[in-house]
């Protein structure tokens, strides 16, 4: 039987050794296949393609095995017991991971490559990537915590369901614990009129808060329910999410998100708080497309579904 197949993205650069470790720890976790990939990218100069192109892919592609070979040699050393596979195709890097991502468990790359300007930037296949792969993408990088929680942030989204189910089966493959973040303010809720105390909403930040901690909680619960080995933490706070998030990840070991939030419009991408996280967060960061879980399935419903008001 064939393996599920975690896809990498190889480049020789330090940003892309860290994805390439990180993604042979999640295939061992997750018990797939890794797949270490290297693109070459030929274009010869106007007018000696005849000359030049011949020669320049040979050693394009001779430079791209040895990138791999080493590749290869981190990953085994990091998980000997995955077996691992390697591909050098010729293309562009976007345009190869995603369509590699159809079939993925996840795909994997650092935040920026050989080709990035600064360690702040985040990469232009990165940045394709976390916009247009069809399956999980992470953005690795190294942890600032050794031993550290898989973070999940919640805002009743579709995005965010999907989110929350990968990062139940991440905390349970793992074997580590989960905190559960859900961020709010009196402007991320329904509002009502103030002049009626008997609406939900017309009260007090403090009742707010523990409305939304229910929320939260019952949002969970069929997700603790289904995987009962998880230690998960609730937290709410009363914060703007993209700075919740990303100071939640500086002791975090993964940060996992759905790609656009509730506040997104219909042809957003990738929503802003997504963007800001996959940018500054201090941990490796798994971006996931929503795909909403059937209840007649047997699955959990909608994330933090308030009542109408």
């Amino acid at each position: 039987m064939q393996l599920p197949q975690t896809v990498v993205g190889a480049d020789g650069s330090a940003p892309a050794g860290v994805a390439v470790e990180q993604a042979a720890r999640e295939a061992a976790c997750h018990g797939s296949s890794l797949r270490i990939v290297h693109t070459v990218n030929w274009v010869p100069p106007p007018g000696f393609a005849s000359v030049l192109s011949e020669a320049g892919e040979k050693a394009l592609r001779e430079g791209g095995e040895r990138v791999l070979a080493e590749a290869e040699t981190a990953a085994r050393s990091v998980a000997p017991e995955v077996e691992v596979g390697t591909t050098l195709s010729m293309g562009d890097p976007r345009t190869v991971l995603t369509e590699l991502s159809r079939e993925a468990l996840m795909t994997v790359v650092g935040s920026n490559g050989t080709s990035g300007i600064a360690s702040g930037l985040l990469g232009s296949v990165a940045r394709h990537l976390v916009t247009h792969a069809e399956g999980p993408v992470m953005v690795a990088r190294e942890p600032s915590a050794s031993s550290a929680p898989v973070v999940v942030g919640l805002d009743g989204s579709a995005e965010a369901e999907a989110a929350t189910a990968f990062a139940f089966a991440e905390a349970a493959a793992c074997a580590e614990p989960l905190l559960a973040l859900h961020a709010w303010s009196e402007w991320s809720v329904p509002p009502s009129p103030p002049d009626d105390p008997s609406l939900r909403y017309a009260r007090a930040p403090g009742q707010l808060k523990e409305g939304e901690e229910r929320l939260l909680a019952q949002a969970l619960s069929g997700w603790c329910e289904r995987y009962p080995q998880v230690s998960v933490e609730r937290r709410t706070v009363r914060e703007r999410a993209r700075q919740a998030l990303i100071e939640a990840s500086r002791s975090a070991r993964l940060l996992v998100l759905g790609r656009r939030g509730k506040g997104g419009f219909a042809g957003l991408r990738l929503g802003s708080v997504s963007n800001a996280a996959v940018q500054h967060a201090h941990c490796s960061v798994v971006v996931v497309h929503g795909r909403r879980t059937d209840p007649k399935a047997g699955g959990p419903g909608p994330l933090l579904a308030r009542p109408a008001v």
